[in-house]
C-alpha cells in the first residue's frame, strides 16, 4: 500500500509531537488511572467522569494530534480530526449528558478481554515497541490514536448493556486505517489494533443483543 508520507516523515512526526507536549503524556497516564479507579470504586460521579475523560482523549487525538501534527505529512488527517473529536462529542452526549454509559469491571469474557486490551493500550504497547526498536521520543505513546483506541475498547467492553452503536463507528473506522502502519511501516505493536476493534465490536454487538 502507497502512504502519502515516508516512514522517516512518520516516526520523525511522533518525535516532534512528544518532544512538543512533553510532560502532557504524564497527565494522560493519570487521566488513564482516574478512569480505571472510578470503575472500580463505584462512585455516584464515576460514569460520567469517565466518560467525560474518554471524551477529553478523543478531543486530544483530534485537535491535536491529527490536526496539529499529522495532517501536515497526511491530509487525510484532517478528516479524522473532524471524527475524533465528533467522537468526542459523542461520548460528551452519551455519557455525560444522557448517562447511557455505566462501567463496571466483570470476571467474565467481556470484562477480562476488556482488561487485556487495557493492559496493553497503557502498559504493553510502549514496551513491545520499544524492544523492536521504537525508542522514546520516536513511538507511538498514550494519548496518540493507535494505543488509546484499544484503550477505548477496552472500557467499552467494560459497558452495561445496552449502549448507543454510534459510540463504535469512529473507533472501529480508525481500527481499520491505523492498523495499515502496522502492515506499511513494521508499526507491530499496532497489529492489535485492528483485532481490538473487531473482537471489541463483535463482543459488545453478542452482548447487548443477548440481553434483548
Amino acid at each position: 500500500m502507497d502512504f502519502p508520507f515516508t516512514k522517516d516523515q512518520f516516526m520523525n512526526m511522533f518525535g516532534s509531537y512528544n518532544t512538543d507536549v512533553f510532560p502532557f503524556q504524564v497527565f494522560l497516564y493519570l487521566l488513564a488511572g482516574v478512569a480505571l479507579y472510578l470503575v472500580f470504586s463505584k462512585k455516584e460521579y464515576s460514569n460520567k467522569v469517565i466518560s467525560a475523560i474518554l471524551a477529553f482523549f478523543w478531543f486530544w487525538m483530534g485537535a491535536v494530534f491529527h490536526l496539529l501534527y499529522f495532517a501536515p505529512i497526511n491530509k487525510s488527517s484532517y478528516l479524522f480530526g473532524i471524527l475524533f473529536i465528533v467522537q468526542g462529542v459523542l461520548f460528551l452526549k452519551y455519557g455525560v449528558l444522557d448517562r447511557k454509559l455505566s462501567f463496571s469491571f466483570s470476571k467474565d469474557i467481556y470484562g477480562l478481554t476488556g482488561l487485556a486490551m487495557i493492559l496493553y493500550g497503557l502498559l504493553l504497547y510502549p514496551v513491545f515497541g520499544y524492544f523492536i526498536g521504537h525508542v522514546y521520543p520516536y513511538q507511538p505513546t498514550f494519548g496518540v490514536p493507535c494505543p488509546t483506541t484499544i484503550f477505548t475498547f477496552g472500557l467499552l467492553l467494560w459497558t452495561s448493556p445496552k449502549i448507543p452503536k454510534v459510540i463504535l463507528v469512529v473507533p472501529l473506522l480508525w481500527s481499520f486505517m491505523g492498523s495499515t502502519a502496522a502492515l506499511g511501516f513494521g508499526i507491530l505493536e499496532d497489529v492489535l489494533l485492528l483485532v481490538s476493534g473487531i473482537v471489541g465490536v463483535v463482543l459488545i454487538w453478542y452482548r447487548d443483543k443477548q440481553m434483548q
